[in-house]
């Protein structure tokens, strides 16, 4: 354990410090999660457009679920493994480019890196009949949130993987939640047919 804990500061050390100091506001700012509701702002219009109004309200629904659940996980795990932020980190911080706004006090695993990561899943599932390359764009999307947390000094590749692994777990469940629901309020029945005599 104590091996993969020190690979995993060495990795975060090494991608941390290929920052420069001239892109430090572009990742502050794809950290920051207000940043991204333009984004959401067209996913919300691609589900309207693609599944209707009632369906992409259910969608909603369980968006902000997924969210929920990954957010409040992620306080669970932070709250019980207790791992400092590199940013608080002794023998870390040192070393480390620390950029972010704030450093909060326990990182692992990271809530951004779970919540993007089952936002892929459960939207890029439902959207890529629709719209082809939306998981790609989704995909692209994580990734930059994700790395942007090891980048401002936050978090460490294994909170960034472990995030992204609850993530995806929870997107699979929330997507076959949602075709249940669809399929159970959704569904028109077929016309029972008529025997003739």
């Amino acid at each position: 354990m104590e091996q993969l804990v020190e690979t995993d500061q060495e990795i975060f050390l090494f991608l941390n410090n290929l920052g420069n100091p001239a892109f430090d506001a572009f990742w502050n700012l794809v950290t920051n999660k207000f940043t991204s509701i333009p984004f959401y702002g067209l996913l919300l219009y691609l589900l309207y457009r693609s599944i209707g109004l009632k369906k992409t309200f259910v969608t909603l629904l369980l968006v902000a679920g997924l969210i929920t659940c990954t957010d409040q996980l992620a306080n669970v795990f932070k709250h019980w493994i207790e791992r400092p932020r590199p940013c608080r980190q002794e023998g870390v911080m040192e070393m480390a480019r620390f950029v972010a706004v704030r450093c909060g006090r326990f990182g692992f695993f990271s809530a951004h890196a779970a919540s993007s990561a089952g936002l892929i899943v459960f939207l890029g599932l439902i959207l890529r009949r629709y719209w082809k390359g939306s998981l790609i764009v989704l995909a692209v999307w994580a990734a930059l949130v994700s790395y942007s947390r090891i980048y401002v000094g936050v978090h460490y590749p294994g909170d960034i993987l472990v995030g992204w692994f609850f993530g995806i777990i929870l997107g699979l469940l929330f997507y076959k939640g949602w075709k249940v629901i669809l399929k159970k309020y959704f569904t028109i029945p077929s016309s029972p047919e008529h025997k003739t005599s």
